[in-house]
Parts: C-alpha cells; structure tokens; sequence
C-alpha cells in the first residue's frame, strides 16, 4: 500500500468516525439506553440503513420492555430524523407497505411501533405483514400477490427487503428474535436524565445529520470491493447475518470503532440468547445440570430433579407438575428417546448422556463465544500471535476520499496533523502517544520516514 494510499484510508476513517460519532451524540440525548452496546447498536443500524445496496442481509432492530414508558417510541421518533425515506407503519396495511417498498424512489426504513399487536394472539388478520417481516431482512425475498385486473387475474411479485425498526412491550416470536438486534428497554432511573424531545425543535438537527450520512454513504459506494468485517468468536450462521452489515460500518470508520462493535455484538448476542431460550431448550439446560457427570439417570429421577428447581417452569406445565409423558413429547424434537438403562444394578427407563451429548453441544452455550473483554481489547495482557484478532490483520476498506474541508458537512478535515509529520513529531506519536490509525504498532502515518510524504491537507 502506497503512502497516499495509507492517508487517504486514515482520512477516510476519520471522517466516518466523527460522522457516527455525531448522531451517537445526538441519539445520546433523547434515549435512554440499557447499556453502551445498545446506544452503539442503535448508531451502526442507523448508519447501515444510507447503504442498502451493499448488504445481502438488513438486520431487524427492535426495542421491547416489559412496561410502557420505557422510551421505545422515543427511539423511533429519533430514527425517523435519521434514517432514509422513513415510513411509520401504525396501522398501515400489508398493500400499503408493500408499495412502499417497491417504491422505484428508494427502499422506505420502516418503523413499526405497538409491534405486540401485530404477533398477539388475537393478530391472525396481520399474517401478511408478519410474513413480510419474517422474509423480508434478506435481499430477493419476494411476496406473491393475486391481483385482478377488469376480470383477469394476474399474479404480481412485490420485493420484501427493507430495513424495519420495531418497538413494542413484551416479547417477539422467535422468527422475528433471531433475524434482530434485541434492546431491552427499561424505564428510567431517577439518576437517569436526557433532554425533552420535541420535533419542531429537534428534527432539524437530525436531519442535517441524516444528509451527511448520505453523503458518506456515497462515497461508500466507490469503493470497489468492501471487504467482509472479522466476525468474533461465537458469532457465526444467523448471528453472523444480523451483525455483518453493523461490524462493516464499524470498520469504516477504523480500529476503535470495529472493537467496540465486536464487543457489542458479543454482548448483545448473549443477552438474546439467555433471555429468550425456548421451553425445549430450557429443558435441555436443565437436564444438564441434573445430570452433572453421571452417564445415565431414571426418568423417576430425573422428573424429581426438574420438580425441585424452584425457578424453573416443570412444577406448573398446565396446572400439573411435568411427567414422563410431557418429558418424551418435549425432548422428541431433539431426537432424544428413554430407553433401558442400567444405573448401578438395576435397569430401568430412564435417559443416557450419549443420547443428550447431541443436542446439548448443539443447542446450549458451550462457552466458546468470545468473552466481550478481550473483544474489545484483543491484545491485552498477550502476544501479538496470540490476540484472538486484530481489526488491521486485512485491509478493512482503502478508500480514495476526496481531500477537501465539509465534504461530510463538518466544517474541517480531522486529522492527525495539517501536514505530514516531522520526525520529531512523528517519533514522540509512537512513544507518548499512538498514532490514531495504527495503535502505535507502526506504519507509514506514524514513522519518521513519512515526513517525506510532504502531502498537507487541502
């Protein structure tokens, strides 16, 4: 790589994150959020929505709470100043938004709050959107239509992929979960504060900040091959798809800005995971723990293991402890049958850890998921052979931006300096400070030997 080469890629990253920078800022305002993961996420997701041409998968983004008032609806009403050609979807109907999405002006961002109605029990008429939101986060997926027309019928197809938001209390069904970041909203604290939000107020400023981001997101476009982001350890298949668009705008924007990604995506994948397991795979979990290291057990012995955990679910399975019945109906799924068993000198029917080994590495964390700390500071604490990885081992994107004050609407070029570093300057970068786009590790901006680049900011 090509010392102009090198600038042009620290300018570039630079701009991106002073740019996510900004509307982190700004969304920090008005939203109170669960934890730093989800006010990042919340920013990455914003940031994807200006690029919808480069991702083979959009990830659903929703905030659920328990209660109202949580600041669910506040978090849409934000997205709305920031996101392209948004769309709130209240009551819109299945023919309304397909249209939307097929408008030839651009794909809508939809943001559909009071999302408990649309997957409550008494929903069935909402079958159509409920399938739009289901296939829609992958690119091609279409929705078939019967449409009449004088007195023929003619079958039209309506493109389902668009970026959606969704709020809404309670939980989601599992096919809406696993294709989502998940934020779990929560009331504020009274040490909790955050400014009023009022749209004639407010709206402008986000949208001054939605044009940069389309700004950026054209200079995005030329680059010609944007690499896929380093995925942590754990984070793989379903996963994979909801944060690969998320962690390519993180590298963007350079080193700093891809950690934190990565340790969002761990954390936030996590938390989904335990919070919402399905009955069977809480079965399994359980079973895990009551079988600690023994080979086999009893189905007797198993049903009073499951009985006496007192915060588990198996003393009330429709108004009746669970039985060996519910017990094989529950764990057939998984390919899990009693059988003859010998425990001690006696066979019974009972349960064999060789039939559970199976689903138990499948379905339940095997604690190779990536800890967020060392996600976030790979090379802490070890040697450079060693770092599980490192956000610079590829190229991340080398982009050749244009050199030039407010091209993202900021009013300066950042960088490390107006001009390339002296070597006096350039040594005192590596030892006292490091250098921005390096980490102090060495390279072409930081060395002495770039004084001769004699490239300035124009």
């Amino acid at each position: 790589m090509t010392p102009d080469e090198i600038l042009d890629r620290h300018l570039s990253e630079v701009h991106a994150a002073e740019l996510l920078r900004a509307i982190e800022k700004y969304l920090g305002r008005f939203v109170a959020y669960p934890a730093p993961e989800a006010h990042l996420a919340h920013t990455l997701w914003i940031a994807h929505t200006h690029l919808m041409d480069l991702w083979e998968s959009t990830p659903r983004i929703a905030f659920l709470s328990p209660e109202p008032g949580s600041g669910k609806t506040r978090a849409l009403e934000i997205t709305e100043t920031l996101a392209p050609r948004p769309v709130e979807a209240v009551n819109a109907t299945p023919a309304y938004l397909f249209r939307k999405v097929s408008d030839p002006d651009g794909l809508p961002t939809i943001l559909y709050d009071e999302i408990d109605c649309l997957f409550g029990p008494k929903a069935k008429e909402n079958e159509e959107l409920r399938a739009m939101l289901n296939a829609g986060h992958r690119r091609g997926a279409m929705a078939g239509r019967c449409v009449l027309k004088g007195k023929t019928i003619v079958t039209e197809e309506f493109p389902a992929f668009a970026p959606v938001a969704l709020a809404g209390l309670g939980n989601l069904p599992d096919t809406i979960l696993s294709r989502s970041v998940v934020i779990r909203m929560r009331r504020r604290a009274p040490t909790e504060t955050v400014e009023p939000y009022r749209r004639r107020v407010h709206s402008t400023e986000g949208n001054e900040l939605r044009d940069r981001l389309a700004t950026w997101a054209d200079e995005v476009r030329e680059i010609p091959d944007l690499s896929p982001p380093e995925m942590p350890l754990g984070i793989a298949d379903r996963d994979a798809d909801v944060w690969e668009a998320l962690l390519t705008v993180a590298e963007l924007a350079g080193r700093g800005w891809a950690e934190r990604a990565r340790a969002a995506a761990v954390s936030l994948v996590k938390q989904a995971k335990e919070s919402s397991p399905s009955l069977g795979v809480r079965l399994l979990g359980d079973l895990r723990q009551i079988f600690g290291d023994r080979d086999a057990m009893a189905t007797e012995e198993i049903l009073k293991g499951l009985q006496g955990m007192e915060e588990g679910p198996w003393n009330d399975m429709r108004g009746s402890p669970i039985d060996s019945r519910r017990l094989a109906n529950l764990l057939k799924p998984y390919g899990v049958g009693s059988r003859n068993v010998r425990i001690d000198s006696r066979v019974v029917r009972g349960y064999s850890r060789e039939d559970l080994h199976d689903p138990w590495v499948r379905y339940l964390p095997s604690g190779n998921v990536a800890d967020v700390a060392d996600v976030a500071h790979p090379n802490e604490g070890k040697g450079e052979s060693e770092a599980p990885f490192v956000a610079d081992t590829k190229p991340n994107v080398v982009a050749s931006f244009k050199r030039k004050t407010g091209e993202y609407g900021g009013s300066e070029v950042f960088g490390p300096t107006s001009r390339a570093p002296s070597s006096k300057s350039a040594t005192s970068a590596t030892s006292a400070t490091s250098c921005p786009r390096c980490g102090g590790e060495g390279c072409a901006w930081c060395d002495p030997a770039a004084q001769n680049l004699g490239v300035a900011h124009a």
